[in-house]
């Protein structure tokens, strides 16, 4: 196959000779350059076109970076095709662009992110500074050029579950959920995450740290991941639970026998294999959950016990409305 034959797979059928593309450096993927709407890039000018669904996906790309278009058929439309339409309408007026990366021997889902007009929208709803052409543009490119792209999707995929949960779930809610940076920000440093949530199911409500494996690290480096979060807690900060996402079962068993000579000192910690979930049918709110240094049994994530910290200081702020990633949908 040739490399010219190998290119087009990153883009869609009928989509080819598209204008306003242009290849990412270095990689063999393309994403669109948005062409300038009649309108101009003002959200004044699309106000009428725009709704609280669209806001709420800018918001959700300015804080975690990517999303595919199955993720956000999930948790904001009824069907891939309605969603793809409202997507690609997004995308010709300057809201959205997209990316599809290559990976050998089949197509990767359609990879969503935030155009001029989306970040333009996330910025100054939080009284930011608008990025530059520049700026977004290098952000842009650093998503599609990342080696950790397929880390921050499937991260996001576990959130994505939960909150595909809360629609044919009600009681349940997903009350915060914030990227590694903004987890890593709230607590001073002391920690990096992959993501942090907290998940409410009638009264029940659990806080919690997720740590997404891929499987490619040892699981020495994965059992170190626990000591700025014992850390954390021996200086007075929540105790977890922390999460570990992992890709097998096999891996899972290995784990806990690594963990099970390991001091934990007040730290909750427990464990889920996505093959094990899949197989069942079942999701990342269930009875997937099993506790190190607590047997076989399996909890679901409002059953785990959430450790609060014992000063103020080492705690994130306390929830508010605005903390809802999906609080748009509901004006």
């Amino acid at each position: 196959m040739t490399t010219n034959q190998r290119r087009t797979l990153d883009i869609p059928v009928g989509d080819i000779s598209r204008p306003g593309e242009r290849r990412v450096p270095g990689t063999n993927t393309t994403i669109s350059t948005t062409h300038q709407p009649a309108g101009g890039l003002s959200l004044l000018a699309y106000a009428d076109r725009l709704g609280p669904r669209d806001y709420t996906l800018a918001l959700l790309l300015d804080e975690h970076r990517v999303l595919t278009g199955p993720q956000i058929t999930a948790i904001l439309f009824g069907s891939p095709y309605t969603c793809r339409n409202r997507l690609h309408a997004l995308r010709r007026i300057g809201f959205l662009d997209r990316f599809i990366p290559y990976r050998r021997g089949h197509l990767a889902p359609v990879h969503w992110v935030a155009g001029p007009l989306a970040a333009r929208y996330a910025a100054l709803s939080q009284d930011k500074r608008p990025p530059t052409p520049k700026a977004l543009r290098e952000q842009q490119d650093g998503i599609v050029s990342t080696r950790h792209l397929a880390h921050q999707v499937g991260c996001n995929q576990f959130f994505i579950d939960l909150l595909t949960h809360t629609r044919a779930h009600p009681g349940t809610r997903l009350a915060r959920w914030w990227s590694a940076s903004s987890a890593s920000k709230a607590f001073g440093g002391r920690i990096r995450p992959d993501g942090y949530g907290i998940w409410t199911d009638g009264h029940r409500q659990v806080s919690f740290y997720v740590e997404h494996d891929t499987g490619t690290e040892t699981l020495a480096t994965v059992t170190a991941k626990l000591v700025p979060y014992r850390k954390l807690r021996a200086e007075g900060g929540p105790g977890g639970p922390a999460l570990f996402w992992l890709p097998s079962a096999a891996r899972e068993a290995n784990l806990h026998q690594r963990l099970a000579g390991v001091s934990l000192g007040g730290l909750i910690v427990a464990t889920a294999a996505r093959d094990s979930v899949a197989q069942a049918g079942l999701g990342t709110a269930d009875a997937v959950w099993r506790r190190v240094g607590n047997g076989r049994h399996r909890l679901a994530l409002a059953d785990l016990p959430s450790v609060t910290g014992d000063r103020t200081g080492f705690n994130p702020p306390a929830l508010t409305p605005a903390d809802d990633p999906l609080r748009l949908l509901d004006s």
